[in-house]
């Protein structure tokens, strides 16, 4: 994915008139707006990487892409369904490292349907692994799962929960989804009391 974002037509966004208030260090060699991408692999597009903004910095002998409005990469399968996605208000890619790290409003999703929700994430490409130290949220059909760090692979399909916080299970009344024609055609949503957590990490598989 880092060489395929090399290749890309760049916008004048006046980076000389930023030059003379700022250190060459701390500015961007290349700017990018409205980018978008598709990476294949053997001429199957596995891919898509969408944000508003990229920033390319090379600093210290070392390159990295900065997503200052946010991003989103979705992961297809050969049939081009989407089989993971990640979404953030913040990114950054480490091109020699193979990792990224995703800030603010992270969202994970997986071809279950599973949401996984966090502050902070970091994906590392090389390894395909996924994990955070932060208070996470898993937000599956019939249940919502918290706690604090979790480790998974890179498509979400098997997690775990560090510091697990407790399970809220939800039922939908369909009854009701059927009579609530005031509120769109919502379901309703009974909350079951909390069932107690394990004292172990929290895995699914």
């Amino acid at each position: 994915m880092g060489t395929a974002i090399l290749f890309f037509a760049c916008s004048n966004n006046e980076i000389d008139k930023i030059q003379a208030f700022s250190s060459p260090e701390e500015l961007p060699i290349l700017e990018t707006k409205n980018f978008n991408t598709l990476i294949s692999d053997s001429g199957i597009i596995r891919n898509s990487l969408k944000a508003p903004l990229l920033l390319q910095f090379h600093n210290g002998g070392k390159t990295f892409y900065e997503f200052p409005e946010g991003m989103l990469l979705e992961k297809f399968d050969e049939e081009q369904n989407v089989i993971s996605s990640i979404r953030a208000d913040y990114a950054k890619q480490f091109v020699k490292d193979s990792k990224w790290e995703a800030k603010n409003n992270v969202v994970v999703t997986n071809a279950n349907g599973d949401s996984l929700k966090t502050e902070h994430l970091i994906w590392e490409e090389k390894n395909e692994k996924i994990h955070t130290e932060e208070f996470v949220k898993i937000i599956r059909d019939d249940q919502i799962i918290t706690g604090i760090g979790l480790t998974s692979d890179q498509n979400m399909l098997n997690w775990r929960i560090r510091k697990p916080k407790g399970t809220i299970y939800i039922d939908v009344d369909e009854k009701q989804q059927t009579n609530s024609s005031n509120t769109e055609n919502a379901p309703a949503l009974n909350t079951k009391p909390k069932k107690p957590s394990s004292p172990q990490a929290v895995k699914f598989k």
